[in-house]
């Protein structure tokens, strides 16, 4: 059955388990929800990848709080919602599949003993396992839409980041990752910084320079389509109220930008 060692609401995997679900596949609005690390799930036959329970608590394992917001904007915004349903520590979804963490052997400052020198025939049955369903889903459900003559979807990928980050404090409260292309990015950093309550990170605390835009490259950019990856710090979406509250909000913005494309 696996494992899914989670702090709040515990994630429920049956035996029949499934590396990646679709929520609300039909939404008739624009957006399309990705949440890359929704999950820190380990699928039986990888234990606990010689790492202690507590460690599959920590960022290093998913993103806390990614998917709580990203199900309350899937439901505000009439969105799918695609999110993976595996940890990144057994690969992660938004890595290219030449990055060297790929499958991290090192992830912060913590050691992940079962990805150490990890044999190719290994590396390519995680691929199978996750990355590869991830990523087929995603162009899957564009397909779909795109027979059903829906117009070209805007991504939004949600994700969260650690205040401190070996040993330095990150001072903002949420960040706006974005390449070349500024359509959603310019007038939601707009909105945020509008009130005076939010310290935003621009293309902080990433940006595609650290290889962490691979899914909207591929899905998004790749086709001249339009996103935006929005990153929260993850002390700020530690209840389901919070993660309530910045799914109200970020779908409000992302309403009245996708109104004016």
């Amino acid at each position: 059955m696996g494992r899914t060692i989670a702090s709040g609401a515990p994630q429920v995997m049956t035996k029949e388990w499934t590396p990646v679900r679709i929520t609300n596949p039909d939404g008739a609005g624009p957006c399309i929800i990705l949440c890359d690390h929704a999950s820190n799930f380990v699928p039986d036959g990888f234990g606990t990848l010689g790492l202690k329970d507590s460690d599959l608590q920590k960022h290093i394992a998913w993103d806390p709080g990614a998917l709580g917001v990203s199900a309350v904007m899937s439901r505000l915004l009439d969105a799918p919602l695609v999110e993976s349903c595996v940890s990144r520590l057994i690969i992660d979804c938004n890595r290219p599949l030449n990055a060297p963490d790929l499958v991290p052997s090192l992830s912060e400052v913590t050691v992940i003993p079962a990805n150490e020198n990890l044999s190719e025939a290994a590396r390519q049955e995680r691929i199978k396992l996750s990355h590869r369903p991830y990523h087929a889903a995603i162009e899957a459900l564009v397909e779909k839409r795109k027979a059903a003559g829906k117009p070209e979807p805007v991504f939004v990928a949600i994700h969260s980041y650690t205040p401190v980050y070996r040993g330095v404090e990150r001072p903002w409260h949420i960040g706006i990752i974005h390449d070349a292309d500024e359509r959603i990015a310019a007038p939601l950093i707009a909105g945020l910084q509008a009130p005076g309550r939010y310290n935003v990170g621009i293309n902080e605390p990433y940006s595609p320079a650290d290889r962490v835009y691979y899914t909207l490259e591929r899905h998004a950019s790749a086709h001249g389509m339009p996103a935006v990856m929005i990153e929260i710090r993850n002390d700020l979406v530690t209840t389901a109220q919070e993660e309530e509250g910045w799914g109200e909000l970020l779908s409000a913005l992302l309403n009245n930008i996708t109104k004016g494309l």
